[in-house]
């Protein structure tokens, strides 16, 4: 029996045959690295290929130090005998798909993707393959993304009607509060927007990338000045919202922007007031599509909710498989 192309460890996916490892949860001798969010791109490989931006978020993040070797991706290349390329996933600034291909079997990990519109990255590319492996995060029928104009709307909508309130957006640091930053500009907002000190670096690098952010000023503030604040759109992290520093605004309206807003239970719990329902993540109306597009014999799981994903893949006539990776959720704090 041949050897499997890609098989799961504790560590990751394993490619026996080019001996290296995709998205790998703890350090690795070599790792191809879909993008840079810290449950995919992790510090303390000996070895990491991945998007020249992917490399350069990595660093930002962990470092320059980050990993032994580093080697961004500039083409079609041989890793220990496979073909191994990178396909743009849609998901944040440097994200890609990474097929790999042997004895004509061609296995595609999608890592996180999406399908909207992004001005940070370059759109989802549809590759066809023998084999997908897709994340199921949103993978319930019940989950279709509305359109991220009309959340922005209401936003802006929420500023016009509460002028004597600051807005504090929750919104992760990398890929998710760039995208608020430009979902706003795109409906018009030309103020200053405050951000987070933990968002300065990642928000400089997409500038240097050419991605237009307009006026960004810091939000990390005294407490007369954070109470001063009117009429404001404020962008932090979500581990900002426990901490003391969202204590300094004066009655402000608590937003967050993700794909869970949908989830009623989940915004009251994180006391949010305005729920924007923004994701970089597949829904399931989009999954489907695309796995009917790459039109996989079978399809892997990484992580997510797999069992509506894996009934509908058996009524589409694909073998599906979960695979139980630890260690992928929405990035962390």
């Amino acid at each position: 029996m041949a050897e499997p192309l890609l098989i799961p460890r504790p560590e990751g996916l394993y490619c026996p045959s080019g001996n290296f490892y995709i998205d790998p949860s703890r350090p690795v001798a070599r790792a191809l690295i879909t993008h840079g969010h810290a449950d995919h791109a992790r510090a303390g490989h000996g070895h990491v290929l991945a998007t020249r931006q992917t490399l350069e978020i990595m660093a930002i993040r962990y470092g320059k130090d980050f990993a032994g070797q580093r080697q961004a991706y500039e083409g079609p290349l041989s890793v220990g005998g496979v073909d191994v390329s990178f396909h743009p996933a849609g998901h944040v600034l440097g994200s890609a798909q990474i097929a790999i291909t042997h004895r004509g079997q061609r296995i595609v990990a999608s890592g996180d993707y999406a399908r909207v519109s992004n001005p940070s990255c370059a759109p989802f590319e549809p590759v066809p393959c023998d084999t997908f492996i897709t994340e199921a995060t949103f993978a319930l029928p019940v989950f279709k993304h509305p359109d991220p104009a009309d959340e922005m709307a209401k936003l802006m909508a929420s500023m016009r009607a509460a002028p004597e309130r600051p807005h504090l957006v929750g919104a992760y640091a990398l890929g998710k509060a760039q995208r608020v930053i430009m979902l706003a500009r795109e409906a018009g907002y030309d103020a200053p927007i405050y951000i987070h000190g933990a968002l300065q670096k990642l928000c400089d690098y997409h500038i240097e990338q050419g991605i237009p952010l307009g006026d960004l000023r810091p939000a990390t503030m005294n407490k007369a000045e954070a109470r001063a604040l009117r009429e404001a759109l404020v962008i932090a992290p979500p581990s900002a919202f426990s901490s003391p520093w969202v204590q300094r605004f004066a009655d402000p309206v608590i937003s967050f922007a993700s794909g869970w807003m949908q989830i009623r239970a989940r915004a009251r719990q994180r006391g949010v007031e305005l729920p924007l329902v923004i994701s970089d993540h597949i829904d399931w109306v989009d999954l489907t599509r695309t796995v009917r597009e790459v039109a996989p014999s079978e399809l892997w799981i990484t992580h997510g909710r797999e069992e509506a994903l894996m009934r509908w893949a058996e009524l589409e006539g694909r073998v599906a498989r979960p695979l139980h990776l630890v260690g992928y959720e929405e990035e962390p704090e």
